[in-house]
């Protein structure tokens, strides 16, 4: 007896719109990838409806008889002016400071895309060093409260030898009054 869970999608899974693993998972079903196998033994017959991602057109520069030399040359030296301003982005980055170029649409692109990241890194450095402080503050509230329960243990240990009675939610102040009126010996 077969049990009709496999899935026979076209790959890659990642031009789909939708998560097809969690798709899959979700009907129980198995996904194999329909352009690598022949057989379609166990096909399931009602699989989730799926849809191709649109993909973006970019320009395809096209060199050919068409072109002028005049054109070939300008078309080169734009070339060469955007790759001369990603190249002194880059070079900025080696040298640990990066100033915004002037020209070159991909070098604009990758200053701003730097300066972002270099304005979080600025951003979670101060939220570090916020919680480094409040960090540091309540471990010297946690440590003030553990000496003074140790003090109000003592307290209380004075107290028990001498045989007083005294509440056991007692402040440190009203113990410390009862061990000052305790007579002394």
């Amino acid at each position: 007896m077969s049990n009709k869970n496999i899935w026979y999608l076209p790959g890659p899974f990642h031009q789909y719109q939708e998560d097809v693993k969690a798709l899959a998972k979700e009907h129980g079903l198995r996904i194999i990838d329909a352009n690598v196998t022949e057989g379609r033994d166990d096909e399931a017959v009602n699989t989730p409806e799926v849809t191709l991602k649109k993909v973006e057109q970019h320009p395809v520069l096209v060199v050919g008889a068409g072109n002028s030399q005049a054109e070939l040359e300008d078309l080169i030296g734009k070339l060469r002016i955007e790759s001369d301003t990603v190249r002194s982005v880059i070079d900025g980055l080696d040298v640990g400071e990066i100033e915004k170029p002037e020209a070159g649409e991909l070098a604009i692109r990758l200053f701003q895309a730097l300066d972002g990241i270099r304005l979080q890194m600025i951003d979670l450095a101060g939220a570090r060093d916020e919680l480094a402080l409040e960090n540091e503050k309540l471990r010297n509230e946690l440590a003030a409260l553990k000496t003074e329960g140790q003090e109000v243990e003592a307290l209380k240990a004075k107290l028990d030898a001498a045989g007083v009675t005294y509440r056991a939610n007692a402040s440190k102040e009203s113990l410390e009054k009862l061990i000052a009126e305790l007579p002394t010996a």
